[in-house]
């Protein structure tokens, strides 16, 4: 009796694991054990990674408002605070990007926050 080897579903598994591996360097690449431990760990990684990514944008929202309440005069509590109170709906991310590209209105935002609190 012949041997069955299952080479189609071999080749096509290891196929797709160097895919996977396509851009890592040195053996990592082109090593089947090597690659399959690079690729699980690479996956692992950016599963957290994702997570993460939400977390560092918030908190780099709250580092630019609270620099640009500071130029406004107010605290950045006291502005979110603020903000909650008047009925402002812009979020962290919007209010960010409005202290940036246009302080102008920012300006107007965070003095309603002030207005709210007075």
């Amino acid at each position: 009796m012949v041997r069955v080897t299952n080479a189609v579903a071999t080749h096509r598994r290891k196929k797709r694991l160097m895919k996977q591996a396509k851009g890592f360097v040195g053996d990592r690449k082109n090593h089947l054990r090597l690659t399959a431990n690079a690729v699980m760990s690479a996956m692992a990684s950016n599963y957290r990674h994702r997570k993460v990514k939400k977390r560092d944008f918030r908190r780099l929202w709250t580092i630019r408002l609270g620099v640009a309440a500071k130029i406004n005069g107010i605290s950045y509590s006291k502005l979110i605070h603020g903000l909650k109170k008047a009925g402002c709906l812009l979020n962290r991310k919007v209010l960010s990007d409005m202290a940036i590209r246009d302080p102008s209105g920012f300006a107007a935002v965070a003095g309603a926050a002030k207005q709210a609190l007075a």
